[in-house]
């Protein structure tokens, strides 16, 4: 690989951007979308099973349904969004994103029954994937090369504080007002993006003829399988984490999902910069590893102190993958291949989730100690397909120097 093989890097000159301050702000203005967007979707998160099961009489697979077309959607078309957003600029594709998720707001509140739901949820999926995939390329075009692994890992987090907000936040409105009051909370966050995205600089566009085609870019094979065998952990926490501790006689299960998250939240604050100053490669060893010693004391626990200590661990190690992955990628990628990239490998996130709750819950069927330790082994074989791809990297970029 030569020089003019790799990415560029650096800021995006064409933003209007002078110096550390302006980029900030513009990146600030960015996570601020994402953060009420995605805030948005999880303030459905606990109000749709009311909605199918007591307004809509569905049953609690339709409950299920409900929430994976979204995600199979996203899946679909992210790559499509890097590609898009590279073409006419990160901006627009970020607005018609959040626009789309202000109309699935209006689609919940019709009267059209579980299909109009579903339909919803459709929408839904393409506004997820503009909005997160453009956010991405974004970032990526904003940020001076030596801390896009700590931003990358910021504009994540943006996304996963939403997530964890957003369903307090529902539930709340919810048992104080009524479905109508969540429906408009649901829409006025998106339009508030809308809003904060209005007043930042434009993008710059690479053209049509600038953008590859590639629905799957090679630099996010390796990438995208590392970040997805370690999405195995989070997906038994948050599926079986609570039913295991129940079996077991243990109560309160319900906190494991919040201490995963809290841990999440405060290693990545912390040690947010550790892809950039120490490398990918250690930064995917001790990811891994530690999340899998975090699977394994949740499989064996045998009180609520050991499972969460279990959940800290792995909410720990799991944070860091994704940022230490992203950059691996960026590094790697051409420029015309890089947001349909970045698109991919968060693709490879949301079906490891569907597999491993598929998988953990055929083998909860008869231990839910053996679901946590083939979450371990997954989350393993991320420190051997990442460690494979930061080492194709270093070549890479060693190549490109000399």
């Amino acid at each position: 690989m030569n020089r003019s093989t790799l990415p560029s890097i650096g800021a995006d000159s064409s933003q209007g951007l002078s110096g550390t301050e302006s980029w900030v702000r513009t990146f600030a203005g960015v996570v601020t979308a994402l953060f009420c967007t995605f805030a948005s979707f999880g303030m459905v998160i606990p109000v749709i099973p009311h909605l199918v099961t007591e307004k809509l009489g569905g049953s609690a697979f339709e409950v299920g349904v409900t929430f994976t077309l979204s995600g199979v959607v996203a899946l679909l078309v992210r790559p499509f969004a890097g590609q898009l957003a590279q073409r006419r600029g990160s901006r627009p594709v970020m607005m018609l994103g959040a626009a789309l998720i202000v109309v699935v707001a209006a689609l919940y509140a019709l009267p059209f029954g579980l299909p109009g739901l579903f339909g919803a949820r459709l929408v839904m999926g393409v506004g997820e994937a503009l909005l997160f995939t453009a956010g991405s390329v974004w970032t990526v075009a904003l940020t001076p090369v030596d801390r896009r692994g700590q931003i990358v890992g910021f504009y994540g987090l943006a996304m996963w504080t939403g997530l964890t907000v957003g369903p307090i936040a529902g539930d709340a409105v919810f048992r104080l007002g009524s479905y109508t009051a969540v429906w408009i909370s649901v829409a006025v966050l998106p339009a508030a993006a809308v809003l904060v995205l209005s007043f930042l600089p434009s993008s710059k566009p690479l053209g049509s003829n600038g953008v590859s085609t590639k629905l799957l870019p090679r630099p996010a094979v390796l990438p995208g399988l590392s970040l997805g065998c370690g999405a195995f952990g989070y997906a038994a926490v948050a599926s079986f984490g609570a039913l295991a501790l129940t079996s077991r006689g243990i109560g309160h299960g319900s906190a494991l999902i919040s201490l995963f998250s809290v841990a999440y939240v405060l290693v990545r604050l912390v040690a947010g910069r550790f892809p950039d100053r120490i490398g990918a490669l250690p930064v995917i060893v001790v990811s891994a590893s530690v999340e899998a010693v975090g699977m394994v004391l949740i499989a064996f626990a045998p009180t609520l102190w050991v499972a969460g200590l279990g959940a800290l661990i792995s909410g720990g190690g799991f944070t860091l993958l994704y940022p230490a992955l992203a950059l691996i990628t960026i590094d790697t990628a051409p420029e015309a291949e890089r947001g349909a990239a970045l698109g991919a490998i968060t693709s490879f996130f949301d079906v490891a989730v569907g597999v491993a709750g598929l998988l953990g819950g055929a083998l909860a069927e008869v231990s839910y100690t053996a679901t946590f330790l083939m979450s371990a082994v997954a989350v393993l074989g991320s420190l051997f397909t990442g460690t494979i791809a930061a080492r194709r990297r270093n070549q890479a970029m060693t190549t490109a120097i000399d």
